[in-house]
Parts: structure tokens; sequence; C-alpha cells
């Protein structure tokens, strides 16, 4: 009795489909393992190129904030350090502009 071959659209009754397949690999966990692990290198990347960039010749207080808001996204202790980068950029900021500051520069 010889075989016939199956059809490449035919499936077996037992046997889940491809996608059926692929989602159960892909569950949302290992989504939200993925989601974190590009977010950690993406924003490890940024901060250090802000970094590097306070030696280098470069805008390192744009990449520096960049990149703990990217961390803050998953990090705690990265929205930590980023509402503490916000305090210290408000008081340079507002100590620059007020009478006080400029009355000392003039000294």
């Amino acid at each position: 009795m010889a075989m016939r071959p199956r059809a490449g659209n035919e499936q077996s009754l037992g046997s889940p489909s491809w996608t059926q397949r692929l989602f159960s690999v892909l569950n949302l966990k290992s989504i939200k393992i993925v989601k974190r692990v590009i977010v950690s290198v993406v924003g490890a990347t940024v901060l250090l190129i802000g970094i590097a960039l306070l030696v280098l010749p470069g805008p390192a207080f744009i990449f520096i904030p960049v990149g703990l808001a990217i961390l803050a996204t998953e990090y705690a202790w990265a929205r930590r350090w980023l509402k503490r980068a916000r305090r210290i950029a408000t008081n340079v900021v507002s100590s620059r502009d007020s009478p006080a500051a400029a009355r000392d520069s003039r000294v």
C-alpha cells in the first residue's frame, strides 16, 4: 500500500498550526522580557554616551537626561536620578535668572 504525500496546506488533526505554535512561544512574559532588555540596552548606551561627553566635546547635558528617561520607563532607580537631575537643572536655571546671582557676578 503506497502512501501518498500530503499537500503543503494540509495538516494532520493533532498538530497545531504554525501560527498557534508561534504565539505559544511568544507569550506575554517573553515579550516583556525582550522589551526590558531592549530598553536597558538602548538607555544604557545613550547614558554612557552622555557620560563620555562630559569629558569629550559634545552636549552631555542632553544625552544624560535622555538616557535616564529611557531607563526610567523600566527602572525605579532611573526615575529617582531623573527627578534629581531635573531638580538640579531647575535650580541652575533659576539661580542664573535671579537678580542676586546677577549682582554677585558683577563683583
